[in-house]
């Protein structure tokens, strides 16, 4: 629901839906019938609601989080098609969508809680552990299955997954694309907090509120100071993530693998 003449003007997000609570700001993605799968909209919806969210006058604490079961289940598998059908648009507009959402993650200066009320996968694990503080409900699986696909994990995995846990098992998940569940992920520090599903809301709720009452000049400069080293990361690595990314969609094993899901078989890569 928009609010007239206060802060951000809500009535243009059609996939996101924007709320407050006092002075938090909830971003909540929803397309819960898909999972909260990212399609072209949705991209560039979220490509400038943290830039808008950051010179929001009404909020200091920014909560993101996906409608129904799913926080996001990555990139809509219907949009992926129609690149394997060459009904494509080029991927350099796609990949300016995708820096503008990291840069708006990692540059906005309010704090981020990443509220994951469901799995996380691809791009939609990606943004989660872009945020600040990454809060999960206890049966949540977090994956980043882009070599399933085929696919370079070039849209932030291969940047965030590093920091958080180390190379030796960043690599691991991104090479296997294999799942990782809530519990694990907190205790090897790929995530802040697990709780049970039934006091998620709660809990997210206390803590940005515990946020809110802080000294939010003292708050912002700290996570800017805190991104620096991830935004210097940001400006060697993404980019040639990004690329690397848009130039596996022309691949064969890319194409094989969409084939694979709509064919409900397994795929057979080629190498190629």
């Amino acid at each position: 629901m928009a609010i007239e003449g206060i802060g951000m003007n809500f009535d243009h997000y059609k996939l996101l839906t924007l709320s407050r609570n006092g002075r938090v700001l909830t971003i909540m993605m929803n397309r819960p019938e898909l999972m909260n799968a990212v399609n072209h909209a949705l991209h560039e919806e979220m490509a400038r609601v943290f830039f808008e969210a950051a010179d929001d006058p009404d909020s200091d604490v920014i909560v993101l989080t996906g409608a129904g079961k799913a926080f996001s289940a990555g990139g809509d598998f219907d949009w992926l098609e129609k690149q394997v059908k060459g009904n494509r648009v080029p991927f350099v507009h796609e990949a300016k969508s995708m820096r503008r959402i990291v840069m708006g993650l990692l540059d906005c200066p309010k704090p981020v809680i990443a509220k994951v009320n469901g799995d996380a996968m691809g791009f939609g694990a990606s943004i989660a552990l872009l945020s600040d503080i990454v809060i999960a409900a206890d049966h949540v699986r977090f994956a980043d299955p882009h070599v399933r696909l085929g696919l370079v994990a070039g849209d932030g995995g291969a940047l965030i997954w590093p920091q958080l846990i180390g190379f030796a098992k960043a690599k691991h998940y991104l090479l296997t694309g294999d799942a990782i569940d809530a519990v694990t992920a907190e205790r090897i520090n790929l995530i802040s907090f697990v709780v049970p599903a039934a006091d998620l809301d709660s809990y997210v709720d206390t803590y940005a509120q515990k946020l809110a009452r802080g000294a939010q000049s003292a708050i912002r400069y700290t996570k800017s100071v805190t991104n620096i080293a991830l935004r210097q990361l940001f400006s060697s690595v993404f980019e040639a993530g990004v690329a690397y990314e848009g130039l596996s969609t022309y691949t064969r094993d890319f194409g094989e693998a969409v084939h694979a899901v709509m064919e409900k078989r397994r795929p057979e890569f080629k190498g190629e």
